[in-house]
């Protein structure tokens, strides 16, 4: 295009330089022509003007210019990128220190809780023994206090229970083999306990259990028929085996019984202590005349309230004076077990 345009403007120049030249006149028109040589020189330097002219008048675009423009803009950019990339590199690497840091500190903190952990469990497990009747030691809470404990608490055949609605069948009757024996006389601060020596069995289903000791609730903690008593005797048997069963003899006012009184005449001063008489007992005095019973399966009604323990609770109550049941409360206003449910369990009685 510039080389049309340049074209152009050198015919211009020649013809206007021809029009204006005064060596040429209208006489010398038919002269000769001037040779060409003579004249290129005159029409390249007005093409030169005229293209300078030409380019004075017809402004071109600047190529390189504009292109070293956009570089620069372009370089600008990818620096400002180079540099973003950088700033965020460096800010993940921080951020995979302070993750790692962090991690760290938690397997070393997850580490020192399982040593601590394995020390603890390693140690040997101390737990109270300390039971009482009544406030945060109570029955209610005694399965919590120990886990030797549990049955206290989830056990399904504890006693005592109210005793109702007992199978009536001819039950075999217990044989008593009860004789005059040493003893001692603890209050272990749940109870008056009585230790007999060796030597008294008695025999219920053909099986053969031997007195180990008898102690004393006040009230009764079994009911019959939702009716309860002033106290209770409980006779504690095990047989060759192991196995438990405990003669329940219930206590009603009436006359002094005389294996009590012998109880009560060896009291030890301080709880916690032991009297050991020189005389001796004859369980066999606490036994009513009438020997029907109710029998069933049960528990202990103490921690830890092991249970398959044949139950065997006398019909007929024992009697013993106010003031022999006025001396035990004073010792211990409360020391009974709430009944507990019976769950099902079959309960029999004697015709």
């Amino acid at each position: 295009m510039r080389t049309l345009i340049a074209l152009i403007a050198c015919s211009i120049v020649a013809a206007t330089a021809s029009a204006a030249d005064p060596g040429i006149t209208p006489s010398a028109k038919n002269s000769a022509p001037k040779p060409i040589e003579s004249i290129r020189p005159h029409a390249a330097g007005a093409a030169s003007a005229g293209s300078a002219s030409a380019s004075a008048s017809v402004p071109e675009k600047s190529g390189p210019p504009v292109r070293a423009s956009a570089m620069s803009e372009r370089a600008r950019e990818e620096q400002a990128e180079a540099d973003l990339s950088a700033k965020i590199a460096a800010r993940l690497a921080i951020m995979r220190a302070n993750q790692a840091a962090r991690v760290a500190q938690q397997a070393k903190a997850k580490k020192a809780a399982a040593a601590a952990a394995a020390v603890v469990a390693a140690a040997p497990k101390v737990y109270s023994n300390h039971w009482s009747y009544e406030g945060e030691n109570g029955p209610a809470n005694w399965g919590r206090i120990n886990p030797e404990w549990a049955k206290c608490g989830i056990g399904n055949r504890q006693s005592p229970i109210d005793i109702r609605d007992g199978m009536k069948v001819d039950l075999e009757q217990i044989t008593f083999d009860y004789k005059p024996s040493s003893f001692n006389v603890t209050d272990n601060g749940h109870t008056v306990q009585v230790m007999v020596s060796g030597g008294n069995f008695i025999t219920v289903a053909n099986r053969m259990y031997e007195l180990i000791q008898f102690h004393f609730h006040r009230p009764s903690e079994e009911r019959i028929n939702g009716k309860g008593y002033e106290m209770v005797v409980h006779l504690v048997h095990k047989d060759a085996e192991g196995h438990l069963a405990v003669l329940a003899l219930l206590l009603e006012r009436g006359k002094p019984q005389p294996t009590i009184q012998t109880v009560w005449n060896n009291l030890p001063l301080e709880k916690f202590d032991t009297m050991a008489p020189s005389i001796v007992l004859d369980p066999m005095d606490l036994i009513p005349a009438r020997r029907d019973y109710y029998t069933y399966m049960g528990s202990l009604t103490t921690p830890p309230c092991s249970e398959g323990v044949l139950w065997l609770v006398m019909k007929e109550p024992v009697q013993a004076s106010p003031a022999q049941m006025a001396l035990f409360s004073r010792l211990y206003p409360l020391n009974a077990r709430p009944v507990q449910p019976s769950s099902g369990r079959i309960v029999k009685e004697s015709n």
